[in-house]
């Protein structure tokens, strides 16, 4: 089995989504970063209130580990209401939705993971639950089989998406409030790390968590869990005080470098130009190459390198940039220009 990334942006499992509810912020007042969606939030929350209607609903889309969960629980918080949370993949037919939208009161919110992943039958029957609070449901099958209506408490539902390219657009514009989440910068996430730190209860220094902060791939799950790790090292190989020789001894030991990057990173890159000579090449072959999968390398990989300049995205394929070659100490090569016919080297970007 793959040893887990411990700069992955995912969740690593139960335990951590466990510690992580422990850190998060709980009202509005308490996030750190993403400041325009928050006053963008705030100001339709104030409104749905002053008119007592259900907050619109809600798309928040972005890559994994920056918040989209948390900020879901934050705003049926600030609203005063329940939230009920599924995913995408946990609802097969429509019928498995039905226990949440007959359950919700008015102004519930019903949060949707990883939305992108749902069924065309399920999403088709999401659409008059969004737009009129009402629902069509086979009862039974075959001849005895007859169809209810059955209508529903308006509600808000929030969906989250790291795929935002897969929604079809049906669903996309029946959320009348789309938030897009950006990589954190690293002075927010020194604040985020403070926080935590505290609620830790982990000694740090202000420079130590600067560091950490600096090698989080702009992504607060990332830093808590580094914050974590290096928890583990300063007490068993330091008096337990997080300090920047005993936060760099830790990531090194990770094999975390400067901007980062672990190693799977730079095997992208490392293939990116050393087998395709800094491209262009698809994502199917470097997921060849390196022995991964290409969600992965989508997901989990890309979005960073895209964000600090390392990639580039063409119609032919992935670039590699004169930064990622001065990152890994290479002699920077222009892309060479190749036939797209040639096979193997090309697929879709």
């Amino acid at each position: 089995m793959a040893r887990q990334r411990i700069i992955s942006q995912e969740s690593t499992g139960p335990d951590e989504e466990a510690v992580n509810l422990s850190l998060r912020p709980e009202r509005l007042d308490d996030v750190v970063g993403q400041r325009q969606i928050i006053e963008q939030l705030i100001i339709a929350l104030d409104a749905a209130r002053h008119r007592n209607e259900p907050l619109d609903h809600v798309l928040l889309s972005g890559p994994p580990g920056l918040g989209k969960t948390t900020l879901a629980n934050v705003i049926a918080r600030e609203l005063g209401v329940t939230i009920r949370v599924t995913s995408g993949p946990a609802i097969s037919k429509p019928g498995d939705l039905m226990h949440w939208l007959t359950e919700m009161k008015r102004g519930d919110v019903l949060f949707i993971d990883e939305i992108h992943r749902l069924s065309k039958p399920v999403e088709e029957f999401l659409y008059s639950a969004m737009e009129d609070f009402r629902v069509d449901f086979t009862i039974d099958s075959g001849i005895s089989g007859r169809t209810v209506n059955i209508a529903l408490k308006p509600f808000t539902l929030i969906g989250a998406t790291t795929r935002s390219g897969l929604l079809t657009a049906a669903l996309r514009d029946r959320f009348g409030i789309p938030f897009h989440f950006e990589f954190y910068h690293a002075d927010e996430l020194t604040e985020i790390l403070r926080r935590s730190s505290r609620k830790l209860r982990v000694p740090a220094d202000d420079a130590a968590l600067a560091v950490i902060a600096a090698r989080s791939r702009g992504t607060p799950r990332v830093a808590n869990r580094l914050l974590r790790r290096i928890r583990d090292f300063a007490q068993v190989r330091a008096d337990g005080q997080l300090t920047i020789a005993v936060v760099d001894k830790a990531l090194d030991l990770q094999r975390i470098d400067q901007l980062g990057l672990d190693e799977l990173d730079r095997a992208f890159l490392t293939a990116l130009i050393q087998t395709y000579r800094g491209g262009p090449a698809g994502i199917e072959a470097l997921a060849a190459t390196i022995g991964q999968e290409r969600d992965t390398l989508e997901d989990v990989v890309e979005p960073y390198l895209l964000q600090i300049g390392f990639v580039i995205r063409t119609k032919q394929g992935r670039v590699a940039t004169r930064a990622a070659y001065g990152h890994l100490g290479v002699s920077y090569a222009a892309p060479v220009e190749t036939s797209e016919t040639q096979p193997g080297l090309f697929d879709e970007p």
